[in-house]
């Protein structure tokens, strides 16, 4: 497989990129015993500051404060367990086609907006050797598509932004990347970004 002429890196988005999408929140509002809309207006309006690096407690004990439910460290732990779990399924298509990369000898890389926690355990799965190197949001104390997280990934890849071809489902993370001079592509699927590549 051809690597994308000039590029050097790749760089993937995780959630909704490589992974499927998380069918965990009806699980996570049914053990807090909140009403699933407004427990998913919650998880989402938190979210931002737990993927910049809050603590699982604080982001749960704020998505309880919004729906009226009292969180302890017991329930924070079983929450983020159901939650990590829930975005950590790697699509097929999307593990074929890094595995191809990698065979091919493609430099592969990892910018996500999540949690510390879920770094630590992507890191802990055998598919993340895959990854040269892997940024967490929740690491670096700040979120895509803010100009300071490409810029930290660039440093740590030790490359030129035009040497890099960065993936992600979101439009406004890839206006982010594109503001910085890395080329960016709206993730449309492994087949999509597989034809774009070759």
């Amino acid at each position: 497989m051809s690597t994308g002429g000039t590029v050097n890196w790749i760089v993937f988005d995780y959630g909704d990129v490589l992974s499927k999408p998380s069918l965990a929140r009806p699980d996570l509002a049914a053990r807090m015993g909140a009403p699933l809309p407004e427990f998913e207006k919650a998880y989402w309006d938190y979210r931002i500051p737990y993927d910049a690096g809050s603590t699982p407690l604080e982001y749960w004990q704020a998505v309880g404060d919004a729906v009226g439910v009292s969180v302890d460290e017991a329930m924070s732990a079983e929450l983020t367990r159901i939650d990590v779990e829930g975005w950590g399924h790697l699509e097929p298509s999307s593990r074929d086609l890094l595995e191809a990369l990698a065979e091919a000898g493609a430099n592969l890389a990892l910018l996500s907006n999540a949690p510390v926690v879920f770094g630590e355990w992507v890191r802990a799965q055998d598919w993340s050797r895959l990854f040269r190197v892997t940024l967490f949001s929740g690491d670096v104390r700040c979120v895509k598509p803010d100009a300071k997280i490409f810029r930290l990934l660039l440093e740590q890849l030790d490359a030129e932004p035009a040497d890099c071809l960065f993936f992600d489902d979101r439009p406004s993370n890839v206006d982010g990347a594109r503001a910085v001079g890395l080329k960016a592509q709206v993730w449309n699927g492994a087949d999509a970004a597989r034809a774009w590549l070759e």
